[in-house]
């Protein structure tokens, strides 16, 4: 039996290391603390397309493992920390392949003031550091993303249009019914946009449908428009970020929405973070936040092409 070994080369484990530290250093620099937040909740992801781990507590009820640091993160925001960024694993039920493990490393951070634009530049900063010699960022609306490499209006397209365009493509599309219009734009997105996008540099996605809004706040106009963004290097996402929403209201409502959803679609339904609206309603500084995907980050700077090459144990080996 050789599987005790890790599945990342030594090498690319002192790379890893490297990376941590220039982190560290980009982070001090700009004097962003560093915080430690629990890996454990009381509350799920509600999040439609993320399934959590849900474990027992010994006491007859459960536990859910952290998708992502954010909720306690903006928890310590409302109770007045300041800027703040953290480094862990998370934990996403049903995400294995290339480039996804069931438990990964995120990069959180958030900058009070800033909004999705402006955080963005120093999404760019911080992949310059990790990663020189690439070219200058490249900044696409969604709409001109999909305009561009999927030949497609999103705000004006219907559903039809969107199967259309992937029998053109070659591709095999589900029948019109099994697929909502959000549903046919993931769909597009990740068959022809975000494979194209990257090459060479980082290019940034900003400004999506409201119906994406997730936890991002939505610009009224016509059309309204989600204030978030995500960033692609080689054709991989890299980050997603948001100019965050700060009304408890508004973000219950997507949260009921969401079980609502989850429920329909026969998926785990999990409770909703109560501290977190609570924390809304005391109030959360406005600001701007975004995730990313560190392994991805080694896997760009090593030059590989799973993530298990810069892991030391994936959960094959785990």
């Amino acid at each position: 039996m050789s599987d005790w070994q890790p599945t990342a080369s030594i090498e690319n484990l002192k790379l890893r290391a490297a990376l941590l530290a220039k982190l560290r250093q980009f982070f001090a620099a700009r004097g962003i603390l560093e915080v430690d937040t629990p890996a454990l909740s009381r509350a799920g992801a509600t999040d439609r397309h993320i399934r959590s781990f849900r474990v027992e507590d010994g006491h007859g009820g459960a536990l859910y493992l952290h998708t992502s640091p954010e909720f306690p993160m903006k928890r310590l925001l409302a109770a007045g920390s300041g800027d703040i960024w953290q480094l862990g694993k998370v934990f996403r039920g049903g995400e294995a392949g290339r480039t996804h493990n069931p438990e990964f490393t995120m990069l959180e951070w958030y900058r009070l003031g800033y909004d999705h634009h402006r955080l963005m530049a120093e999404v760019a900063e911080l992949v310059s550091t990790l990663v020189p010699g690439r070219g200058a960022p490249d900044y696409l609306s969604y709409r001109e993303a999909f305009r561009r490499h999927a030949g497609l209006d999103p705000f004006t397209a219907s559903g039809r249009d969107c199967r259309a365009v992937m029998e053109r493509s070659g591709r095999h599309p589900p029948a019109e019914s099994e697929l909502d219009m959000d549903g046919w734009l993931d769909l597009l997105a990740g068959e022809l946009v975000y494979p194209a996008l990257g090459k060479g540099g980082l290019t940034f996605i900003y400004d999506y449908p409201a119906s994406q809004a997730a936890l991002a706040r939505v610009r009224p106009g016509d059309p309204p428009l989600a204030e978030r963004f995500e960033a692609f290097m080689d054709g991989m996402e890299l980050a997603n970020g948001f100019h965050e929403l700060t009304d408890a209201v508004e973000q219950r409502r997507r949260f009921e929405a969401d079980r609502t959803y989850r429920r329909e679609q026969g998926l785990m339904d999990v409770p909703m973070d109560q501290r977190l609206l609570v924390a809304l309603e005391y109030g959360l500084p406005g600001c701007a936040g975004v995730a990313v995907g560190f392994d991805r980050l080694v896997m760009i700077t090593a030059g590989t092409r799973s993530i298990d090459e810069v892991m030391a144990f994936p959960s094959s080996r785990a």
